[in-house]
Parts: C-alpha cells; structure tokens; sequence
C-alpha cells in the first residue's frame, strides 16, 4: 500500500492509481504527485477559508477535497498559487533558515503536476469540462548548457583509479561515461542483467531498454566480476556491491565518483555521476552518432522506446556504443 492512501481524498488517490498503474510511473513520482498537489489544496483551502491563515500548514487536511471544490477553482485562484510560490512558499519547509520563492524550475514541475491532474480530470474520467489551466504558461527557465568533462579529463578521470575497490570502481566510471546510465539505474543492475555484449537497464516508469557495451565497457565488467566476492541473501545478485556486501547505494556511488574526481585534479563540486551521463552523451554526439540514437542509449524519458525501436535498428546502436571514444580506454593491467 503507498504513502499517500490514508492521507488523500478519494479522487486525489484515483488520479495517483492511475499513474502508478496504468502509467507504470514511479513511486517516487507518484510520491512528487501527491506531494504537489497537497499543498496545492492546502493552500486553496487556507485562502477560502480565514479560520485556517494561522494554522501550521501540516496540520491543513485535505481529506474533504471533493469535485465540486474542484470544478469552483478558476484559472485566477492558479495564479494566485503561482504568486504564493514564487513569493511565499519556503525552500526548506523545516528550516529554520530557510529562504522564501521557488526557482522557475520547481515552479514549472508544480504547474506540470497540475496539468496532469486536470487533464486526467477531463480527459480521463471526464468529471470537469471546463480546464482552467488549459492556456497556462509555464515559467520560463534560463537554457543552460549541461556540465561534462572533456575527453581528455575523462581519459585522466579513468587513469586516476586506484585503491581497494578499484575494479568495481573504474567499472563503475567506465559505464556511466561510456553508457550514460542514471545513478538509480547503475545500482540496480544485476547480475542476470549482463547479456553477453549488452546491459539490460531498468529506468525511469519501469521501462526497459537494452543498452550495448564497447570494448573497454566489458574488460572493465571481465576485470571486476574476476575479484567480485560471491555473497548470500536479499543482495547476492547485485551486480555492484558495498564493502559492506549489501548492494551499492546511491550514497555509496556519489561518494567514489566525488572521491576519484578529486584524484584526477577535477572540480568535484562541479561534477557529478549525472554529470558523467552528460558527458556519455555529449561524447557520442561529438562523434557523429545520430540523435535518436543517442536518446535511445540514455532512455529519455519523454521518448516512446518501442517508436524508437522502428526507426533504430539494434546495429546503429551498436554503432552508438563503439563510437565512444573512451571506448578503447582499457584498465590498468
């Protein structure tokens, strides 16, 4: 049973099933629905009704929130949320030095979640008629340019591993910069996920994709599975483990990342495992690989894999793969 069950009304909770079982999107972004949308009508309750302007928005329950409050709420009651955002709303709810106004980016994910929950709303069950976000606009966000090490740094970044976890380590570094891997999707790679020159990866909503190795993707993979220690339990078939023996964790992952970047002579406050994705891409686009193709590696989300699937075949990215230049970079022997 999820989270936000016994704390949302029953259409809220319609709207959340939905997503998390017909969409197949991610608990974490049921979560971020339900998260969004609570405070939303915390906020609507709290300016209709006076009684509720001095009480601790926690303790505002939207348990009451039914369809005929939503069909009152009009396309001005959304700005007026858009202004509190923007204005009013905390950064850090519990912090005591906490700063008021959310970026454009937050409030653009905040507006996106509403779109969704009125389109449902319409579409879906059809129990509004009239949308009044349909002719929203959302933030406009500043366009800037993803940070990623050049190929030199990441050859350097490469070179620089060393220490007692240094296969899984250097393995590690070798997928995301060549296979441009999430770091949710690097940790729950299991053993059974290596099929011969490909990785099956589990991404975002559950979707699966194939991702192809190079060269330098499956020594590192040949000389790390050589020293991987077999291990019982929940975890055996993990395919990154902690010293610990339990499966790696996120925590774990940005630890050696920031750790080997600051080995390399590299800004490790600038970069980041994302940042090494950025780079796998950034690589690969710089070396001719098409577009799609590149989308399809990295399993963006807005794209539908199966259309992909009709205009890529499984030999272009395969060319995808080996035309990384980092790989025929090959561990230190």
């Amino acid at each position: 049973m999820t989270s936000y069950r016994e704390h949302a009304p029953q259409i809220l909770c319609d709207f959340l099933s939905y997503h998390e079982n017909i969409k197949s999107h991610s608990q974490k972004t049921v979560d971020e629905y339900f998260l969004d949308l609570r405070n939303f009508f915390r906020y609507m309750k709290q300016i209709r009704n006076s009684s509720l302007r001095n009480t601790p928005w926690d303790e505002i329950s939207i348990m009451d929130i039914d369809i005929g409050f939503i069909r009152s709420i009009t396309l001005t009651d959304i700005y007026g949320y858009l202004t509190y955002l923007s204005r009013n709303r905390a950064q850090q709810p519990n912090s005591d030095r906490t700063e008021y106004g959310l970026s454009a980016t937050t409030r653009a994910r905040k507006i996106a979640t509403l779109r969704s929950f009125y389109n449902y709303l319409t579409n879906k069950v059809h129990l509004v008629e009239d949308n009044p976000i349909k002719d929203l606009d959302s933030p406009k966000l500043k366009k800037t340019l993803p940070k990623y090490l050049t190929l030199d740094e990441s050859i350097e970044l490469l070179n620089s591993v060393d220490g007692p976890n240094r296969e899984r380590d250097y393995c590690i570094l070798t997928i995301f910069l060549n296979c441009g891997l999430r770091i949710s999707e690097l940790i729950g790679l299991n053993l059974t996920d290596i099929q011969e020159d490909a990785l099956r990866v589990l991404g975002k909503g559950n979707k699966v994709r194939i991702v192809y190795l190079n060269d330098a993707c499956k020594e590192a993979l040949e000389q790390y599975l050589a020293v991987r220690r077999p291990i019982d339990g929940k975890d055996r078939n993990a395919l990154f483990l902690s010293s610990r023996n339990q499966r790696i964790s996120r925590s774990n992952v940005h630890s050696l990342v920031k750790k080997h970047l600051s080995q390399a002579g590299l800004d490790s406050t600038q970069y980041s495992s994302h940042k090494l994705r950025h780079t796998a891409a950034t690589l690969m686009l710089q070396n001719g690989v098409d577009v799609k193709a590149v989308q399809e590696v990295l399993g963006h989300e807005h794209l539908n894999t199966t259309e992909i699937y009709t205009h890529i075949d499984n030999e272009a990215l395969r060319v995808a793969a080996r035309a990384n230049p980092l790989g025929k970079v090959k561990p230190k022997k």
